[in-house]
């Protein structure tokens, strides 16, 4: 499976973006799947992911109420749909596959496949 995300780009502060992560390859089988970001000299974190078998979505408690991660099966496609956005959520953006169970839902080393990410910078 490949990952392809896009739609990272410069904003200001309150602005709003929509990132897209489009799946390809053998994507028969639906995984669930989640966003990660880096920030400049920062660790790799957990911002959102969307766990189909159970029906739930899952946020980072710094997104809460400003993001909203959502999908499209005919697409193969999730979106991350950021508003009011602030300056230390510029970063890059990673998606992310795999079947984690649910311990391992907001940690990278759970998914099979992590894709290029695409970066957000928001100044103030």
């Amino acid at each position: 499976v490949q990952l392809q995300a896009s739609g990272g780009g410069l904003v200001q502060a309150g602005d709003s973006l929509r990132l897209s992560c489009a799946a390809s390859g053998r994507t028969g089988s639906r995984y669930d799947m989640a966003w990660f970001r880096q920030g400049s000299g920062k660790e790799r974190e957990f911002v959102a992911a969307v766990a189909w078998s159970r029906g739930r979505t899952y946020y980072a408690d710094s997104v809460k109420g400003r993001f909203t991660m959502s999908g499209d099966n005919a697409k193969n496609t999730v979106y991350l749909q950021m508003d009011n956005l602030k300056p230390e959520d510029s970063a890059v953006y990673y998606c992310a596959a795999g079947r984690p169970i649910l311990s391992a839902i907001a940690t990278i080393g759970g998914y099979y496949h992590v894709g290029q990410g695409t970066l957000v910078t928001v100044s103030s």
